[in-house]
């Protein structure tokens, strides 16, 4: 097997360490190589967060490359603008439609861009889903990461039940029912 490069990139505080960690484990589950990498950056001050996962069967280094990404799971619309070169031809975008100001545009020295879907759409795969409002709607809006990660799962080599099993010994104990929840409302998307 090819090695799989998946990106996830999001704002601090968005759950992407998390998200980073259920993919590892699912990809050592399924008896792969596997390499996680994590840039954090100002996360705590809701700055930019990238994590990458590469899993295959003999993976050398935990970065991914400029347009070597099989998917990108962006949990921000202008954060998945600010990576999305790093997606292949034929990679999968998947894009939480929720917006967060970074710092020089809550300050007023820069403004948020406008369009930031439709200008995507024009050269990548691009899969949008409102998932904070989705989260909302299961009574945690914590939740929405495992909404685009039930999206992304789509593109991806892994049963519903591998998932399951990884999710269930990734969160929280008392999380696990309603982050299963979320998962299964971003897979039947």
């Amino acid at each position: 097997m090819a090695t799989k490069n998946i990106m996830i990139v999001g704002v601090g505080g968005q759950g992407t360490l998390l998200t980073s960690r259920i993919l590892g484990g699912l990809a050592l589950a399924g008896g792969y190589d596997v390499k996680l990498s994590e840039v954090h950056g100002m996360a705590q001050r809701g700055g930019s967060v990238v994590t990458y996962v590469r899993y295959g069967e003999n993976v050398a280094e935990p970065i991914v490359e400029e347009g070597q990404a099989d998917v990108i799971i962006a949990f921000e619309k202008l954060e998945a603008l600010r990576y999305a070169h790093f997606l292949k031809k034929d990679g999968a975008l998947i894009v939480n439609d929720w917006r967060i100001d970074p710092m020089p545009v809550v300050i007023g020295a820069a403004e948020y861009p406008e369009n930031i879907l439709e200008n995507l759409k024009k050269d990548h795969k691009v899969y949008t889903v409102n998932a904070t409002e989705e989260a909302k709607k299961l009574g945690n809006s914590r939740v929405f990461n495992l909404i685009v990660l039930g999206i992304a799962a789509q593109h991806m080599d892994f049963t519903k039940e591998q998932w399951y099993e990884v999710i269930e010994k990734t969160v929280p104990p008392k999380t696990i029912d309603i982050n299963k929840k979320a998962f299964d409302v971003g897979y039947q998307l």
